[in-house]
């Protein structure tokens, strides 16, 4: 049986017991989801990927501390990008020179095409943003795995670890709020290179943490 038949379940028993080859079958897994997440609350994708890096290597430095309950990574993973995102500046200056050490896919020259879609991209997120800033904090954290990362109530409520009546309160007020106005989109964001279905983000996870 190779690592990449092997339930999310299976790989983070491994990479519990030290195996970061697991582990980075689960980078390799989830990391895309994890950007575009990024992504979509910060509007920037540089930032996006520093960002990936950092739940990642929370992941691992904290792997002793999960018990997976539904079988997914995923929604471990998003609360630990909720919580770095919410403190994300101070989260990369803390993880400076650990990201300094994690390898980057050699780079090609942007075309022109490409750098107008990534600028569009990050303009319409930006607008995005605009549109719901005027929420809660906490609001905002439930309508973004509910709706753009389409996450269930019980998912949700893994992510952020609440109870799933809260999930749904939240959830209800900040569509409530939003009747009135333009819905954000749940559209998949456009990716820049080396984010196709199957590729590594630009920037990689290495066994390498402080």
């Amino acid at each position: 049986m190779t690592l990449q038949t092997l339930t999310d379940t299976a790989l983070w028993k491994r990479a519990r017991g030290g195996d970061d080859e697991a582990f980075g079958m689960l980078f390799d897994r989830h990391s895309r989801t994890v950007y575009n997440f990024c992504f979509r609350r910060t509007a920037d994708w540089s930032a996006a990927e520093d960002l990936t890096s950092v739940v990642f290597l929370e992941t691992w430095k904290r792997r002793g501390e999960l018990r997976m309950e539904s079988g997914s990574l995923l929604p471990w993973l998003y609360g630990v990008a909720t919580n770095v995102l919410n403190n994300h500046r101070r989260s990369l200056r803390r993880h400076r020179d650990a990201l300094a050490r994690i390898p980057a896919l050699p780079s090609s020259p942007d075309d022109a095409e490409e750098v107008t879609a990534r600028l569009d991209a990050e303009r319409q997120m930006r607008q995005v943003l605009e549109s719901i800033k005027a929420l809660p904090r906490k609001d905002r954290e439930v309508l973004t795995l509910c709706v753009w990362e389409g996450l269930g109530y019980n998912e949700a409520a893994e992510a952020l670890g609440i109870p799933v009546g809260t999930v749904r309160s939240r959830l209800a007020r900040a569509r409530a709020r939003l009747r009135d106005g333009t819905d954000p989109p749940v559209a998949e964001p456009r990716h820049s290179r080396g984010h196709e279905k199957g590729e590594r983000p630009t920037t990689l996870f290495t066994k390498e943490t402080p």
